[in-house]
């Protein structure tokens, strides 16, 4: 996957991780849906009952893409 770098001054910087942290997401994370989202902060995730097979599953928050196979790869693409 590719990696993007960009440069934000010191106080940018600290202000960034803090809103991550303060979403309970990485830094990653937090950017990636800042960027895909027009915007806006992504919600929480819900747990909900699949339709289909009954099972207690994830939603993700409305107005967020949808969590398809490709976008767990990219989300696991810079797990360690």
């Amino acid at each position: 996957m590719p990696t993007l770098t960009f440069k934000v001054t010191q106080d940018e910087a600290v202000r960034i991780r803090a809103q991550a942290k303060g979403q309970k997401a990485t830094l990653s994370e937090y950017l990636r849906g800042r960027a895909l989202s027009s915007g806006k902060p992504v919600g929480k995730v819900r747990s909900v009952c699949c339709a289909h097979t009954g099972a207690t599953i994830f939603s993700s928050s409305p107005g967020a893409r949808p969590l398809t196979t490709e976008a767990v790869r990219e989300i696991l693409a810079d797990f360690p």
